[in-house]
């Protein structure tokens, strides 16, 4: 074995390890958190390795850096898992549904419609997250925490979608854990199970909290060559 897949397995190793303790901390069974590895930005060399230490579940921002990436392993991989991490606009929707399992970035009924007609032309229907804007962070995309629960039933019965679960991505200056609770209450308003919170800086924190997915990159990676 490589010294970068040795590395990469062992980081893998340790944080599936800190997950299953944070999960059973909360009170909830080890295997019940999915580590979502975002490999946006990273070099192919670091993914193939995640690949090798069993990694099957990846996240990416970007429609076209992910086909570029991706499109071309899903027959070597056939249990691939993507998930749309990053914001999605309307033109991209038919292809994010052609790559994609899970979109987690649901924000606004003109994306719930443009994936309504993407689903029904590609024939694949990827799980579906709202993405909740829990810091009403102007720069940040996601539904109002107070129109949440509304959206989320818009999306059923105007747009006949199945909602899986809700996202968010804390305030850098808040403390997360008051995101995560407020994700899991309106989670409960809009009727649904499961979250994908928590990132490489607090990623056991949300596994503590509730979190069905947690999304880390740099923790699992390391950092991200500069450009």
């Amino acid at each position: 074995m490589s010294d970068l897949a040795s590395r990469i397995a062992q980081s893998r190793a340790a944080i599936l390890e800190r997950i299953a303790a944070a999960a059973k901390a909360g009170g909830r069974p080890a295997g019940s958190v999915t580590l979502t590895a975002v490999s946006k930005q990273q070099p192919d060399e670091r993914v193939e390795a995640m690949l090798g230490a069993g990694q099957r579940v990846f996240g990416e921002n970007r429609v076209q850096e992910a086909e570029a990436r991706w499109a071309h392993r899903r027959a070597s991989v056939p249990d691939l898992e993507l998930r749309l991490i990053g914001p999605l606009q309307t033109n991209k929707a038919e292809a994010a549904c052609a790559l994609f399992d899970v979109i987690e970035t649901l924000d606004r009924d003109k994306l719930a419609a443009a994936l309504v007609r993407a689903m029904d032309k590609t024939g694949r229907r990827p799980r579906l997250y709202i993405q909740v804007n829990t810091g009403r962070e102007t720069q940040k995309s996601g539904v109002d925490p107070d129109e949440a629960a509304a959206f989320a039933a818009r999306c059923r019965d105007s747009h006949g979608l199945e909602i899986e679960g809700l996202m968010c991505i804390p305030p850098e200056t808040e403390p997360a854990s008051l995101h995560f609770a407020l994700l899991r209450k309106l989670a409960r308003d809009c009727g649904v199970e499961r979250l994908s919170m928590g990132m490489s800086a607090d990623f056991a924190l949300a596994a503590r909290m509730g979190a069905s997915a947690v999304r880390v990159g740099s923790a699992l990676f390391g950092d991200r060559p500069s450009a």
